[in-house]
């Protein structure tokens, strides 16, 4: 790992992190369960923040006997159900757009690295109203999902960049899991759910607390 020119870049988790559309997913999620008789509670959609689509739409599958959709069909109709609130209203969490712009007047690589598919993270990067993101890395753009380091080693990769080089921004157990194991500087940030600190990661409570001049406090290994 190198000691100059840090963070060779920052990754960032998409849902909960950059924006904060976790109640658009809750939404659809109960909706889904009540059209096929069942409830679906808060702490049910927080137990699955941060997974793979692949895994909670199999999951939701299962739990509430849907014969009649794909686990592909259920993920296509959440997704549009989302999509269609975001085009409505695109809650950026506090902070986001400041840094993002930020990196990129200091010329600071980025990625997004969300479990959305594509079309979401590209409906979420095109509203920006800059190119903030040098890379999208998507859940249908990977084999393994969060928790699996294989998301963030991936854009690492697109970035040309050492992953150790990186800084990544999660609001998830699950996303940090990734990132922590791939070997990225991690960051969590908050939102629904607290999170684990462990020596692999910082905790802070708003990226309005991110200071790009002294860019080394969020530096976790050596």
């Amino acid at each position: 790992m190198s000691t100059k020119n840090f963070p060779a870049a920052v990754l960032w988790d998409m849902d909960g992190t950059l924006i904060d559309s976790e109640p658009y997913w809750m939404e659809s999620e109960g909706a889904l369960a009540q059209s096929y008789g069942g409830v679906w509670t808060d702490a049910d959609a927080h137990s699955i923040i941060g997974k793979s689509l692949y895994d909670s739409s199999a999951m939701l599958k299962e739990r509430f006997n849907i014969d009649d959709l794909s686990v592909q069909e259920v993920i296509d109709k959440m997704t549009n159900e989302v999509i269609v609130n975001l085009k409505k209203k695109l809650p950026f969490r506090p902070g986001a757009i400041e840094l993002l712009v930020e990196l990129k007047r200091r010329g600071i690589k980025t990625a997004l690295v969300t479990m959305s598919m594509r079309s979401m993270a590209q409906t979420v990067a095109d509203a920006i109203g800059f190119d903030a993101f040098d890379v999208i890395v998507a859940g249908d753009e990977v084999k393994m999902g969060k928790p699996h380091p294989e998301p963030y080693l991936k854009a690492a990769e697109l970035l040309g960049v050492d992953i150790s080089d990186c800084i990544a921004f999660e609001d998830s157990a699950t996303g940090m899991m990734s990132a922590e194991s791939a070997g990225a500087h991690t960051i969590g940030v908050p939102n629904l759910i607290p999170l684990p600190e462990r020596p692999t990661n910082k905790i802070i409570s708003s990226l309005t607390d991110v200071d790009l001049d002294d860019i080394e406090s969020l530096r976790v290994h050596v």
